[in-house]
């Protein structure tokens, strides 16, 4: 249960800084690649939002820290004197964080507790778009409606589309993985010119064609554990503005842009009375409330960019998406489960103590010597020592994990004098394992 519960903070605390370099990395990406078009910028938010969803999940994946310890300290100090810290507890301290028992379990709950109404919420939505399908009445479409689809069908390769009315829907929507269908406001398509239903249908076979409604359950889906993030419903926001951009690219070759531009504004007006909500996971024209920004991005003429260029974009995209990746591995935030039992469980003795808990039972520590052989030689590093403190508070079996061999003698005779109080668990005390890490580092 401690463990679930570490894992479940170090999550929520590690997406809490991870989600936003998603956003930023994304949206400096589609900046670099907005002279690529729609397609590509829309690849890029969705990526982007894969990865506000996996970077906190790949961050619990564990790393060999004592060595990234070594090669930090390594590099950081050129030198010429010598200086030796110390930590006590796993791990190196890049990246450690300790919480309280109370503090923990208070997070855990919380984001349980929106964990859970997302995933109703989702469900719900999964269920209204369902029955909405089943509930809506054909539409009867005339000869030249009838002709336009079936264009439009055989075009996309999208075959069985059923056209639909219902009550419910304010603006036309795609919807179903199997059983697809466009359903349409009541009334709306006796209101509508005859090239503005054309616009319509276009559209929304496009959705189709691009299973639109699939990869939008399936974008919400994996973006439930992070959907409490406010960036990260910027980043949806993102998504589905290019996606309806893409939509609109699509479409407008069957008209022209100028008369795609001008059916989606006279669109947009005969649904300002109704104003237009998104039926949940429906896919649609008016999906994204960005219409202006739509329309400037289709009347806009695009640049043409060379292979070369457009190479050395996907190739500017590809770094920015490596360093965010390099980034958030590197500077995750990791809690330890032994720590939090140390602290807070009375029912079994602690078997890893964090640096916290250990620190405020040390009696007296000799500090370590830098070795004068080792100076000279500018050997530097973290040497990283395995132990156990007995019942009296003693240290007892202490073994050399990792550090240059130069450095583990001296670490060895340091850390064999130490002395803490016993650690008391139901008043009586206990054995405890450590990890003891002591920096040698040379400065000028």
């Amino acid at each position: 249960m401690i463990r679930l519960e570490s894992l479940l903070v170090a999550y929520v605390f590690n997406s809490l800084w991870q989600v936003p370099l998603a956003c930023i990395a994304a949206a400096l990406a589609a900046r670099t690649l907005r002279q690529a078009g729609a397609h590509a910028q829309h690849r890029v938010w969705v990526v982007g939002l894969l990865a506000g969803a996996l970077f906190p999940a790949l961050s619990l994946l564990p790393l060999d820290q004592a060595h990234l310890g070594w090669m930090f300290a390594a590099s950081a100090h050129p030198a010429v004197q010598g200086e030796v810290s110390i930590q006590m507890g796993p791990g190196t301290g890049y990246g450690g964080l300790w919480l309280p028992p109370a503090v923990l379990r208070s997070v855990v709950l919380a984001y349980c507790a929106l964990l859970v109404w997302f995933v109703l919420r989702f469900a719900w939505r999964c269920v209204r778009v369902s029955s909405l399908q089943r509930e809506s009445r054909p539409l009867s479409l005339d000869a030249r409606q009838s002709q336009i689809h079936g264009e439009y069908s055989s075009g996309t390769a999208v075959a069985r589309v059923l056209v639909a009315e219902s009550p419910h829907v304010f603006a036309p929507v795609a919807v179903g993985i199997r059983r697809k269908a466009i359903l349409l406001p009541c009334a709306f398509s006796e209101r509508l010119a005859p090239a503005d239903f054309d616009m319509v249908l276009a559209h929304e076979f496009a959705h189709l064609r691009r299973d639109d409604f699939l990869k939008n359950l399936c974008y919400e889906l994996i973006a439930l554990p992070v959907s409490y993030h406010p960036l990260f419903w910027l980043i949806r926001q993102r998504l589905m503005e290019t996606r309806e951009m893409v939509c609109d690219e699509l479409a407008a070759q069957v008209s022209g842009k100028p008369a795609y531009v001008q059916s989606l504004l006279r669109l947009a007006s005969l649904l300002v009375e109704g104003l237009a909500r998104p039926l949940p996971h429906g896919v649609g024209v008016f999906d994204a409330n960005t219409l202006e920004r739509r329309l400037m991005k289709l009347t806009r003429n695009a640049p043409s960019i060379g292979h070369a260029r457009r190479a050395a974009l996907v190739a500017l995209t590809l770094v920015l998406a490596a360093g965010a990746a390099t980034s958030a591995l590197a500077l995750r935030l990791s809690l330890d489960p032994a720590a939090l039992s140390a602290e807070g469980s009375s029912n079994a003795p602690p078997e890893i103590v964090r640096p916290d808990v250990l620190a405020r039972n040390a009696i007296s520590k000799v500090p370590p010597v830098y070795p004068p052989d080792a100076k000279k030689a500018h050997i530097q590093g973290v040497v990283v020592l395995d132990t156990v403190i007995g019942k009296t508070g003693d240290v007892e079996n202490l073994k050399v994990v990792s550090g240059p061999k130069e450095l583990q003698q001296s670490a060895l005779d340091a850390v064999r004098q130490w002395k803490y109080k016993p650690f008391l668990v139901n008043s009586s005390p206990v054995e405890v394992k450590s990890t003891i890490n002591i920096t040698y580092s040379l400065h000028k």
